[in-house]
């Protein structure tokens, strides 16, 4: 909880931070990276700096940490919070890190606000800060004492499935052949590589295989225009591994995860290579007896670049109660829609849990159906792959 003086300030102050949060956020990477080039050739995404996105994920998150403490004092934005320790944990930051962020951050602040930061307003947001960044580090504590490592670990390719000429399945094995732990359905792994300049790059990749496996599997689809950094780790996988190679990756987090649905009818919808999480979804509810409906939805450009389809049929025939709806924008077949994803003729029953993940225009749209067709706001949970820029763009 923010101090009452520092709250005053931060209130008076929001708005000329807020509008001015882009150009902090660009002076910050560029002061960090200029500082610690290392950090952007081995830990922060390279396609995300070019494209900006990263830039405007932090500014969102800094500005709805900030309101929601003036909003909502007594409460912890543990969601959002959760969220990026998550994202955190599976890159392996450690609390020094955030000491080097503080530095090049309010340099940032100070460089772009000029003397409007007098100490007053400083020490405010630096109040604001510290509140975010230590209810970060305990987070990603937590994280890493239950995973029982905060580092990376080296496996196997055991075999390479090619699910769609643009999807790639890894499925691996510890080299060091100890125990695999188990995940939740719905979590992913940090995949590390080395680039051919040298550069190590981090990428997030959905777990695709069922809970419970002995080996981890993995779905990547390939982003074209391999030589620009948004699709440098995609095409490297996608040309340079093979099986018996070897793949540094870390224990897996993130929060979407089938939490509270038993007995609770569930809806799981996804579009592109967003139907990854879905699949170990499927699995485990299967797997579970799970009796209550379960309703897949799942949109793509074709039925040929659906994605692990076989796996997204196979799961949901098990189920007791399910129905199954698929969108393709070319080649429809029968049984299936045209067009892009609409829920209006779809039946969703009282009290379903929904799981989203694909690109934010799609999410968008679906939660805003589900929401008019009765679904509860809290029980509607998404993943996004790359920085979250649903805040950013709120």
């Amino acid at each position: 909880m923010l101090s009452e003086q520092s709250a005053a300030t931060v209130r008076a102050t929001l708005p000329a931070v807020g509008a001015a949060i882009g150009e902090i956020t660009e002076r910050f990477y560029a002061g960090l990276f200029a500082a610690h080039p290392e950090l952007l050739r081995d830990l922060f995404n390279r396609g995300n700096q070019a494209a900006g996105t990263q830039k405007q994920a932090l500014a969102g998150s800094i500005a709805a940490f900030a309101t929601h403490l003036l909003e909502r004092p007594e409460q912890r934005p543990d969601a959002m919070l959760g969220r990026i320790a998550h994202k955190h944990a599976s890159l392996g930051i450690a609390p020094e890190q955030y000491e080097v962020v503080h530095r090049h951050l309010f340099a940032a602040i100070a460089d772009v606000l000029g003397e409007a930061v007098t100490p007053e307003v400083a020490a405010a947001w630096d109040e604001v800060y510290w509140l975010m960044a230590n209810a970060l580090v305990a987070i990603e504590k937590r994280l890493y004492e239950q995973s029982g490592s905060a580092g990376w670990r080296e496996w196997e390719v055991v075999e390479r499935i090619a699910e769609t000429a643009d999807v790639v399945s890894f499925r691996l094995r510890p080299v060091d052949g100890g125990p695999v732990a188990d995940f939740r359905a719905g979590q992913y792994v940090s995949v590390r590589v080395e680039l051919a300049d040298g550069a190590r790059q981090i990428r997030q990749y959905s777990l695709s295989g069922a809970p419970g496996e002995t080996v981890r599997q993995f779905s990547v689809k390939r982003v074209h225009g391999g030589a620009t950094p948004d699709g440098e780790v995609s095409n490297h996988l996608h040309a340079r591994v093979r099986e018996g190679d070897v793949l540094q990756l870390s224990e897996p987090y993130g929060d979407l995860v089938l939490d509270g649905v038993d007995g609770a009818p569930v809806l799981l919808a996804s579009a592109g290579i967003g139907v990854t999480p879905m699949i170990a979804m499927l699995a485990h509810l299967a797997a579970d007896g799970h009796q209550a409906p379960v309703t897949v939805v799942h949109g793509d450009r074709s039925p040929a670049e659906h994605a692990l389809r076989a796996d997204h049929e196979a799961y949901a025939a098990k189920l007791p109660v399910a129905a199954v709806h698929f969108w393709y924008e070319q080649d429809a077949e029968e049984g299936t829609h045209a067009g892009l994803v609409d829920l209006a003729g779809i039946d969703v029953p009282e009290g379903t849990r929904a799981y989203l993940c694909g690109p934010l225009p799609f999410m968008r749209a679906v939660r805003s159906q589900l929401i008019d067709k009765g679904v509860a706001a809290a029980d509607i949970h998404y993943e996004v792959f790359g920085p979250d820029l649903w805040l950013a763009k709120s």
